[in-house]
């Protein structure tokens, strides 16, 4: 009787935990394209150190989260340094969805071309987990204009369990253990 009255009330703190964390918000999952027009710090991409953005779209081929954006929707685009890498809240912006740079990374250089890729945060409207996602950015300068189109693709990252399934798979065994304390002796 005394190992029932003890494991009666972490039984049920442990389903009470279990049942708060199920009303949790959902992460955001699936992939956004944008694109238009860049102004590096330089002429060439070579030596491009950094990079602002105007007449920034949402394209097509979106999922997830993200799928029902329509094309054509404009994108609020912060300007940002990619070399040295450098955190950048708030990249991007649209339909209540943001992307915070923590990483940047050159994968590709050329006088034409130039490939960035890195990691960050997308944080949405009410409902949606900050979720990690990784991210590419490319750039091509046809004839060494100014002014070069580039494309920015977000698409997010699986996120661990964090230990919930374990900790109800515990409360369960518990559960087991009093039933049979209380019942197991016939």
């Amino acid at each position: 009787m005394k190992l029932y009255k003890i494991l009666l009330p972490i039984v049920a703190a442990a389903a009470s935990l279990g049942l708060l964390s199920s009303a949790q918000a959902t992460p955001i999952t699936g992939m956004l394209n944008i694109g238009g027009t860049a102004t590096f710090d330089t002429s060439s991409l070579t030596p491009a150190s950094s990079a602002t953005f105007a007449d920034v779209l949402v394209l097509g081929g979106n999922s997830g989260a993200f799928a029902g954006f329509a094309i054509g929707t404009p994108v609020v685009m912060a300007s940002y340094t990619f070399d040295p890498s450098t955190i950048t809240n708030g990249l991007w912006s649209v339909n209540g969805f943001t992307f915070n740079l923590l990483t940047s990374t050159v994968t590709d250089r050329s006088a034409t071309n130039l490939s960035v890729s890195g990691t960050g945060i997308i944080t949405g409207p009410p409902g949606f987990d900050p979720t990690p996602g990784m991210w590419a950015f490319t750039s091509q300068n046809a004839g060494g204009r100014p002014h070069d189109t580039f494309s920015f693709s977000a698409n997010t990252e699986a996120i661990p369990d964090g230990g919930m399934t374990l900790a109800l798979l515990g409360a369960g065994l518990m559960g087991l253990a009093v039933f049979r304390a209380k019942f197991g002796k016939v």
